[in-house]
């Protein structure tokens, strides 16, 4: 069974291009599992082409729900509720606003005769797929849910699970943007993170937030900066971040509108052209394989970035 390494591929604010790097990785390394943990929007599986195999639903929350035949109307539930989620009709009894309703149980400890039980609520579905590259595992919350982060630990676990199971060496995580609990949830534990960034004023102080997350949780990172010609000036600044924190620039990746003619097909971009782009992720990936010491794929033939050999040192690379 071979070690498993788990890469999280975030990225401080939508956009920069993380999930269209995240599919051309998982087309190059091939003996992977591949999780898709943008559970808010979740849309990997645009490039990927996946076949459904499983549908798993996801309960994380609970609702308050009022027996109207034991409720005695005293009002004392919507008192009660911090959260405006309990409506009281013009006779007293009382009803749950679902979206509202934050599901702390206050209204059933405080309601006297026992009229109100909480139950567990659908926040989601979480779902494996057969992909031409590699299993994914992937999900959707239900609008205004709560618990993403719940939801990709749920994610992950399944995808090493059959990572594990299959003899795969590799994990690629497609995390969400930001630095919430989903972005946590994404990193902890992860063999190393490579942040995708743009040379753009918001993009460089959202980078400089989610790299402090990875520094807190001790996590490895290499930097990838997509368009990186679009502003000189700040594509510098972001060289000069990067040197002071000791981080390695592992690709820059020019503007090209190469990107949405393979989303449009429903590809990934190494496999809609063989042109600079996909060169540069080619190389982008054979250093990272390096760095994670995983072995290249003799049978690959002459894919870019399927060659080479893992560089030396301890498992990992880092």
């Amino acid at each position: 069974m071979p070690d498993l390494r788990e890469v999280a591929i975030i990225s401080g604010k939508g956009g920069t291009g993380k999930t269209s790097i995240c599919g051309a990785l998982a087309v190059l390394a091939e003996e992977l599992v591949i999780a898709d943990c943008d559970v808010d929007a979740a849309n990997l599986g645009l490039i990927l082409r996946p076949s459904l195999r499983e549908t798993h639903d996801f309960t994380a929350s609970r609702t308050a729900i009022i027996d109207a035949q034991e409720c005695s109307g005293c009002g004392r539930c919507a008192e009660v509720c911090r959260f405006g989620a309990v409506i009281q009709a013009a006779d007293g009894t009382a009803d749950v606003e679902p979206l509202a309703c934050e599901g702390c149980g206050v209204c059933a400890h405080i309601c006297p005769v026992g009229a109100i039980r909480l139950e567990e609520s659908l926040s989601g579905r979480w779902f494996v797929s057969d992909t031409p590259h590699g299993t994914l595992v992937h999900a959707r919350l239900g609008p205004g849910e709560e618990n993403s982060g719940k939801l990709v630990t749920t994610v992950r676990n399944r995808a090493r699970e059959i990572a594990q199971a299959d003899g795969k060496g590799l994990v690629l995580i497609d995390g969400p943007p930001g630095i919430g609990c989903p972005v946590i949830a994404s990193l902890s534990g992860v063999t190393c993170a490579l942040v995708v960034t743009e040379p753009t004023v918001p993009a460089i102080h959202d980078m400089d937030r989610v790299l402090a997350v990875c520094r807190h949780f001790d996590v490895p990172t290499l930097v990838v900066v997509n368009r990186s010609d679009l502003d000189e000036g700040n594509r510098r600044a972001i060289a000069a971040r990067c040197a002071r924190e000791g981080l390695e620039v592992a690709a820059e990746i020019p503007y090209d509108p190469v990107f949405t003619r393979a989303m449009v097909e429903g590809r990934t971009v190494v496999e809609h052209s063989d042109g600079e782009v996909p060169r540069l992720l080619g190389s982008l990936w054979e250093r990272l394989r390096g760095r994670l010491g995983l072995r290249a794929r003799l049978e690959c033939g002459g894919r870019p970035g399927l060659r080479g050999r893992p560089e030396e040192g301890r498992p990992g690379g880092f």
